[in-house]
């Protein structure tokens, strides 16, 4: 498994990866075991790539497996769900500090194919998007639908990700996480 930042060739693959996925498209089958509720344009993408270099990617062989979003709270800023988030970070403190847009950055969302879940393949991505944003932000911030039992329990659980609060948003109920960058992910090896 080969674990990197994606180049503006593998668009394609993350878009086929998102549409498989996504809330809006994924198959009922699929829907319990976990989805992405953020939708990325093709040029969405490309912006992330270029400006941020905020995705990371698991491949097995030529195949895209799973991604990981990881960006400024300025990239984000053109959703309102961010929007929301941004407007809230001066009321929430983590690790003992009150939380800005430069001392946090937003995490997610990840994808990962089913066939590749409950493998090493979690933890190792997280981690390299955690290597890539510590350079930069001591606090990762990223929110998760509390429908979205799957997700919470892979970032609490498996990866260590503590519950901050919880918010609602356009009739939406979420918990916001953080997690210290400072500290390797758990169970990776990479």
């Amino acid at each position: 498994m080969e674990y990197r930042n994606a180049t503006l060739n593998d668009i394609p693959g993350i878009s086929e990866l998102q549409q498989k996925y996504h809330v809006l498209t994924i198959s009922d089958e699929d829907k319990d075991d976990g989805f992405v509720t953020t939708l990325f344009s093709k040029e969405q993408f490309k912006e992330l790539i270029e400006k941020e270099n905020g995705v990371a990617i698991a491949c097995d062989g030529n195949k895209i497996v799973a991604y990981v979003m990881a960006a400024s709270w300025q990239y984000w800023s053109a959703w309102p769900l961010f929007q929301h988030m941004i407007k809230d970070l001066p009321n929430t403190e983590y690790l003992g500090r009150v939380l800005s847009v430069e001392n946090s950055y937003q995490y997610g969302p990840i994808c990962i194919h089913k066939d590749y879940r409950g493998t090493e393949v979690l933890p190792n991505v997280f981690e390299f998007s955690r290597k890539q944003m510590n350079k930069r932000y001591p606090i990762l911030i990223t929110f998760i639908n509390k429908i979205n039992h799957r997700s919470y329990n892979a970032h609490t659980s498996k990866l260590g990700l503590d519950v901050i609060k919880s918010f609602e948003f356009n009739n939406n109920k979420y918990y916001e996480l953080g997690y210290d960058t400072s500290i390797k992910t758990p169970g990776s090896d990479i």
